[in-house]
């Protein structure tokens, strides 16, 4: 598992995942993963009222987990998962404001519960094989479900996320900054997008705050009095029967992710990722397991991270062992934790609004991507309906339990493409 080629660097030469650069190279290229990663991991448990601290060192933990349980044959980190906002905050009331979720167990039991139900999945996966998951989830379905989880999102940032006129037009600054470095910047800058337009529009606010007066003034003096080194806010679960059924449905959504990535990276490197995909179901929910236990959030592939090896053509499994091992020291830094709390609220609504756009284009691109035919009613059906129940946020009630959002979408999608199968 540890025991990677050796091979030199040389231009234009892919290095695969069983081989690695010197490892002066290899620490480089792994920091570059743990920037990529960063934005994100840190924005999700921040829109849940999680620790970002401990969202970050059990990403790391998460990611050693995931190379362990595939045998290091799998290319891939492990960050926040965004398809759990919707459900947690669902699940625990949360009103969002960047400070600690009340009911932060309730989702905790979730997550764990989520955990178990995509390890189980990958139990199944690695008896019985892959051909099952693929027929019941086809690029009509995971398209829909990606992209439902963006446009669940999206009132999040934009109703609650701007209290002020001032606090709106920042938001909306805010995402001139991330599309601007998008289309203007070149090379690594560009791969960093969501972080560099996050500290660029955290300097303006500063300037039109601090300097000009116009709203509330950024305040570091959290960060100053934070000590560089501590322990992460730990948290215990609490397994409630209503919060763990909204929950445990984002293991399809993970799965569909865990899919994407495979394919991704197996069309990267020109071999099969598939008779890896039990063990990475596997490792996925285990880490997910882990980090509820402790107080984090689900954790998936990242597809910031497929990016950065699309740029690279580096595939090195040594690479996300180095980035994991940094975060998990991030992770037991305080002053590190405070910093991330600083960020005002309508620049970190701003970048929102564009992350959950970004991720309901993906959908749309998995459709693309494959070709998926709209002119056939059943696959149109599918797509029309599970989009306006995911963003509609459509419930089904039990009893005393409700299913919504993502989860109505998840589940409708998939029942809806069985139940017209038959159909052309």
């Amino acid at each position: 598992m540890f025991n990677w080629t050796l091979r030199a660097p040389q231009d234009g030469v892919v290095i695969g995942p069983e081989e690695r650069l010197p490892w002066p190279q290899t620490c480089i290229l792994g920091l570059q993963h743990v920037v990529a990663m960063f934005g994100s991991t840190v924005l999700a448990p921040v829109l849940m009222g999680f620790d970002p601290n401990l969202a970050i060192l059990m990403s790391g933990i998460g990611t050693l987990i995931f190379f362990t349980v595939t045998g290091g044959k799998v290319p891939s980190y492990l960050g926040s998962s965004f398809a759990f906002i919707a459900v947690v905050i669902a699940a625990t009331g949360y009103a969002g404001g960047g400070g600690p979720n009340p009911n932060l167990g309730l989702a905790l039991g979730g997550i764990i519960a989520c955990g178990a139900c995509l390890a189980l999945i990958g139990l199944l996966v690695m008896a019985g094989g892959t051909g099952w998951i693929e027929r019941l989830m086809p690029p009509v379905v995971t398209g829909a479900v990606v992209a439902v989880i963006g446009l669940n999102l999206a009132a999040i940032p934009v109703k609650t996320m701007a209290p002020t006129g001032f606090d709106a037009w920042m938001q909306a600054l805010t995402i001139l900054c991330v599309a601007l470095i998008a289309v203007r910047a070149r090379g690594l800058l560009q791969r960093l997008l969501i972080l560099a337009g996050l500290l660029l529009a955290s300097l303006l606010y500063a300037l039109l705050t601090n300097g000009l007066g116009m709203g509330r003034p950024l305040d570091l003096s959290a960060v100053a009095a934070a000590p560089w080194f501590g322990l992460p806010r730990l948290a215990a679960p609490v397994f409630e029967t209503r919060a763990m059924l909204l929950i445990v449905p984002v293991a399809i959504v993970l799965v569909a992710e865990n899919l994407g990535h495979l394919k991704a990276v197996g069309a990267m490197t020109g071999r099969s990722m598939d008779p890896h995909m039990g063990r990475a179901f596997l490792g996925d929910g285990l880490a997910t397991m882990v980090a509820g236990a402790a107080g984090g959030t689900g954790v998936t592939t990242y597809a910031e991270n497929i990016g950065v090896m699309a740029a690279t053509r580096i595939y090195s499994t040594a690479l996300f062992v180095v980035a994991a091992l940094v975060a998990v020291g991030l992770g037991f830094s305080p002053k590190f934790g405070a910093l991330i709390g600083a960020i005002p609220l309508p620049v970190m609504g701003g970048v929102s609004i564009v992350v959950f756009g970004l991720i309901a284009v993906a959908g749309a691109r998995i459709w693309v991507e494959n070709r998926v035919d709209f002119a056939e009613p059943r696959n149109l059906m599918v797509a029309a309906v599970t989009l306006i129940l995911g963003t509609g946020d459509f419930t089904l009630r039990f009893g005393e339990f409700a299913l919504g959002g993502i989860g109505t979408a998840t589940f409708g999608a998939i029942l809806l493409h069985a139940l017209l199968g038959g159909r052309r």
